[in-house]
C-alpha cells in the first residue's frame, strides 16, 4: 500500500488547515473545515519516521523551474551616465528617474525585497552583552530566499497575458523593450539568490551562535515544512551553519504543509476567518490613487491589441522584483520612478498589515500558536493543551518537539512571522497605515520581511541585574542573577519595552525573562483564538480593526 495510503488511515484529531503561503499575488483556496491529523509515523518504504525523511516529495507543492538566466548577454549595464559597477550577483544599478540620492530601489520592494540587514533599526540603539553575561539560548524562525512567483501569481497571469498578445501591439519608448520581452519565470521554488540568502545565513549564524551548539556528539532538530523552497531554505542555512556534512549535527523535521494539517509554521492554515482578502483590497485602494498617472504614461507607450490596465501596472512592479531575483536583471525596474517604488512598498505594508497584522482580525490568532511553542521551549516543556492551531501529536514528544535545545531553527513564511510578531504584542508595528497617502511609519514590510527575513530570540543570563540606563559605568546593579529576552529582527534589535510596558524602558530594549513570560500570558488571551478564527462576525472594513483581533460588540 502506498505510503500515502498509510498516512490516510492515521489521521485523528487536528483542525483541518490551508497550507500555503499568503500574499497578494495568490488566489485563495476555500477551507473545508475537516478534521485530521498531521501526525506521520514510519513506513516500510523507510528507515526513519516520513516528518525526518527529506526526500519524500508528495507535499512539496507546485515546482515549476523557470529559464536559465543570460545576464552576460542581457544585462544593459554600464547604463548611460553611470559609472559601471560589477553585479554582485544582482545588477541593481539601473537608473531610477527621480531618485536623485541614489538611493536602492531593491530595498523598497517590501516583502519581494532580496534579504538585507534593517538599515535604520527598530528605535534603539545596539548593546553588546556585557563581560560576566551569557547568550545562552537562542529561537530562530526565517523566512525562506527569494523565489519564484505564486504558481496562481498576478504577475504570472500578466506575463501570459503578454504573451498571448505578441505580435499584436507595439510598445515605444521607455517600455520599447516589451516587444522582444519573454517570460521566462518559474513557480514556486528558490531562485539561485534565495538559496544563497540561506547559505548566507546559515554562515552569519554560526558565527553568532556557534557556541551553543552541543559538543557532545548529539545532533539538534531543526524544523521546516514539506513545501520545496521551505526544504530547501532549511538545508542551504544547515550547509551554512554545519557545512555540507550538516546531516551529522541537525536532523530536519518536516511538518506538511497541504491542505488539512496543522502547522504552526502557517498559522493562517488552521484559521477559518483569514481575512486576506481584506488585506488585497485595502492595498488595491492605494494602488488605484499612487498609479493613475503612471497608470496613463505606461498605457501611452501601447499600441495595437494589449488591453493594459491600472493592475497590469502595479503587477509590472511585481515583475521587477521577480525577474531580478530569478534572472538578476529586470527591464521593468527603470519603468518607474523612485516615489512610485515608495507606492508600491506602501501599498504591499497595507495588505499585510490588513491581511495579518494589527489591522487583521486574525493577526494574533494566526501566530499565537508559534508563540506558545516558543515560551514552552523557553520553560522547558512540551505542549499538551493548545489554545491555537498547535500540533499536539508533535509538540508532545521530546523527539520531535525537544525541550533543552539551545539552538532552534525553524522556517517560515512573511506572513506567518508577521503574525508571530502580532501575536507577540509587539504595538510598535500597529499604526493604521491610510489608503490615501503615505505616513511615516514602523511597518515597512522591507525591514520586517525581505526574502531571508529572520527573527532571532535569545536569552541573556547576567550575574547580577544589568542597569536599564546602559550608558552608566555601573552596569550591573544590585541583585541576584538575571536572564533576559532580546529580539532581534533582521539583525536589528527590537525593544519590547516599547510594546509591552511590563519590560520597562531599556536603552537595550531587553527584557527581563519572567517579566517578559508574564506579559505574554496575557498575549496569548488577547489573541482570543477560538473566536478570531472560527467565530460568526463580521470583519468590518479596513480600519475598523486596530489590534490583531475581532471587534467585540
Amino acid at each position: 500500500m502506498p505510503w500515502v495510503w498509510e498516512l490516510a488511515l492515521q489521521i485523528l484529531n487536528f483542525v483541518g488547515t490551508r497550507n500555503y503561503e499568503h500574499d497578494l499575488f495568490r488566489n485563495q483556496a476555500p477551507f473545508d473545515g475537516r478534521e485530521h491529523c498531521s501526525q506521520l509515523t514510519p513506513t516500510t518504504k523507510s528507515k526513519v519516521p516520513d516528518y525526518f525523511d527529506t526526500t519524500l516529495t508528495e507535499f512539496a507543492g507546485p515546482t515549476q523551474t523557470g529559464d536559465a538566466p543570460w545576464l552576460a548577454q542581457t544585462n544593459a549595464a554600464p547604463f548611460t551616465g553611470v559609472s559601471y559597477i560589477p553585479n554582485t550577483p544582482l545588477e541593481t544599478q539601473i537608473p531610477i528617474p527621480g531618485n536623485v540620492e541614489n538611493r536602492n530601489i531593491f530595498q523598497f520592494l517590501a516583502n519581494l525585497s532580496p534579504y538585507f540587514p534593517n538599515p535604520r533599526g527598530f528605535g534603539v540603539e545596539e548593546y553588546s552583552v556585557p563581560a560576566g553575561s551569557n547568550v545562552t539560548w537562542l529561537n530562530m524562525v526565517h523566512r525562506h530566499g527569494s523565489r519564484y512567483p505564486e504558481a496562481t501569481g498576478r504577475e504570472r497571469t500578466l506575463g501570459k497575458k503578454i504573451m498571448d498578445a505578441k505580435g499584436k501591439f507595439k510598445a515605444k519608448g521607455a517600455l520599447e523593450f516589451l516587444n522582444n520581452w519573454q517570460f521566462m519565470l518559474g513557480a514556486e521554488i528558490l531562485v539561485p539568490m534565495g538559496k544563497q540568502e540561506l547559505f548566507n545565513s546559515g554562515t552569519l549564524h554560526y558565527y553568532q551562535y556557534g557556541r551553543l551548539f552541543p559538543n557532545n556528539g548529539s545532533k539538534i532538530i531543526a524544523r521546516t515544512t514539506t513545501q520545496r523552497r521551505m526544504l530547501e531554505s532549511a538545508e542551504y542555512f544547515l550547509a551554512g551553519f554545519f557545512g555540507l556534512g550538516w546531516t551529522q549535527n541537525a536532523t530536519l523535521e518536516m511538518v506538511i504543509e497541504s491542505d488539512d494539517f496543522n502547522n504552526t509554521m502557517a498559522g493562517y492554515k488552521a484559521c477559518k476567518n483569514s481575512n486576506w482578502e481584506g488585506g488585497q483590497n485595502a492595498a488595491s485602494e492605494w494602488a488605484h490613487i499612487y498609479l493613475v498617472e503612471t497608470h496613463l504614461r505606461i498605457k501611452g507607450m501601447i499600441s495595437g491589441d494589449l488591453d493594459w490596465t491600472l493592475d497590469d501596472t502595479y503587477n509590472a512592479q511585481a515583475l521587477c522584483a521577480y525577474e531580478t531575483v530569478a534572472l538578476g536583471f529586470s527591464q521593468w525596474c527603470g519603468l518607474f520612478t523612485f516615489e512610485e517604488w515608495h507606492g508600491f512598498e506602501y501599498s504591499l505594508d497595507i495588505g499585510f498589515s490588513a491581511g495579518v497584522g494589527f489591522q487583521s482580525p486574525v493577526g494574533r490568532a494566526i501566530g499565537i500558536g508559534y508563540v506558545e511553542e516558543v515560551l514552552a521551549r523557553m520553560q522547558h516543556h512540551v505542549i499538551t493543551s493548545p489554545a491555537a492551531q498547535i500540533n499536539v501529536t508533535l509538540d508532545n514528544n521530546t523527539v520531535t518537539f525537544p525541550i533543552d535545545q539551545a539552538l532552534n531553527f525553524d522556517f517560515s513564511h512573511d506572513a506567518n512571522i508577521i503574525s508571530i510578531l502580532t501575536a507577540f504584542g509587539l504595538t510598535q508595528f500597529s499604526k493604521f497605515l491610510p489608503t490615501t497617502h503615505t505616513v511615516p511609519r514602523e511597518f515597512i514590510l522591507s525591514h520586517l520581511e525581505p526574502f531571508a527575513g529572520r527573527l532571532d530570540i535569545e536569552i541573556i543570563k547576567a550575574p547580577a541585574p544589568i542597569n536599564p540606563n546602559r550608558s552608566d559605568p555601573n552596569i550591573y546593579l544590585e541583585g541576584p542573577p538575571t536572564s533576559y529576552v532580546h529580539f532581534v529582527l533582521n539583525q536589528r534589535t527590537i525593544p519590547l519595552g516599547r510594546s509591552l510596558e511590563g519590560c520597562g524602558d531599556r536603552d537595550d530594549g531587553w527584557c527581563e525573562f519572567d517579566t517578559f513570560l508574564e506579559v505574554q500570558k496575557k498575549q496569548i488571551e488577547l489573541a482570543d483564538y477560538e473566536y478570531a478564527c472560527f467565530g460568526d462576525y463580521d470583519s468590518g472594513r479596513y480600519g475598523d480593526v486596530t489590534d490583531g483581533r475581532p471587534v467585540r460588540g
